[in-house]
C-alpha cells in the first residue's frame, strides 16, 4: 500500500503545533498512522523541527512520498541529501566515506550560515535598540530643556512679583514716612 509522509495538526486554534508522520495514502489527515517521525513547531522564530534523522531517511528511501511542506522540512534537515549521496553509492560514484565526509562538509555549511544569520539578526536587533535609546534620550533632553525654561520662566515671574513686592513697601514706606516728616516740623 502507498505511503506518505504529512504533517498531522495539534493545537489550539490559531497556535498549531504538528507532528510529522508516516500514513497510508487513504488514512485522514488527523487519523491513524503508522510512525511518527518527528515534529514541526511553526510558531517559533525560525520554526522549530524535531526530526528523527534515520527513521525519515528510511521511509524516504522506502519510497513514502512526502507533502510539500514535508519535502521542505527534509529537505531543509538534509535528508534528501543524504539521500542523493546513498544514491551515488550506490551507483559506484564515490564510496560510503566519501558520501559521509561530502555530507558532514554540507551540513557544517548550512550550521555556518544559519549562524551568521542569527549573528545578523541580533545586530539588527542591538542596533535598532540603540536606535530607540538615542531617540529616546533626545526625547528626555527636550523635555528636561522645556522643563527648565519653565522654571526659568516661573523664577524670573517669581523675582519680578518679588522685585514689585518690593517696590510697593519701599513706596509704602516712603509714602508713611513723607507724612511723618512733615508733621515732624510742624510740631517744632
Amino acid at each position: 500500500m502507498a505511503t506518505k509522509i504529512r504533517l498531522q495538526r495539534h493545537g489550539r486554534k490559531s497556535y498549531a503545533f504538528y507532528s510529522i508522520v508516516v500514513a497510508t495514502v487513504k488514512a485522514p489527515r488527523d487519523g491513524k498512522f503508522i510512525e511518527k517521525i518527528g515534529t514541526y513547531n511553526p510558531n517559533t522564530n525560525p520554526a522549530t523541527v524535531d526530526l528523527n534523522f534515520e527513521r525519515a531517511l528510511d521511509w524516504v528511501m522506502k519510497g513514502a512520498q512526502p507533502t510539500d511542506t514535508v519535502r521542505n522540512i527534509l529537505s531543509r534537515e538534509g535528508v534528501y541529501m543524504k539521500k542523493h549521496l546513498l544514491g551515488g553509492v550506490a551507483k559506484g560514484a564515490f564510496d560510503e566515506a566519501a558520501a559521509e565526509a561530502k555530507f558532514e562538509a554540507w551540513k557544517s555549511n548550512k550550521q555556518n550560515g544559519l549562524a551568521a544569520l542569527k549573528e545578523k539578526e541580533a545586530a539588527a536587533k542591538k542596533a535598532a535598540a540603540n536606535a530607540r535609546l538615542e531617540e529616546e534620550k533626545k526625547i528626555n533632553e527636550e523635555k528636561a530643556k522645556a522643563l527648565a525654561e519653565k522654571k526659568a520662566a516661573e523664577a524670573a515671574a517669581k523675582a519680578a512679583e518679588e522685585a514689585a513686592k518690593a517696590a510697593e513697601a519701599a513706596e509704602a514706606a516712603a509714602a508713611a514716612e513723607a507724612p511723618a516728616a512733615e508733621e515732624a516740623p510742624a510740631e517744632a
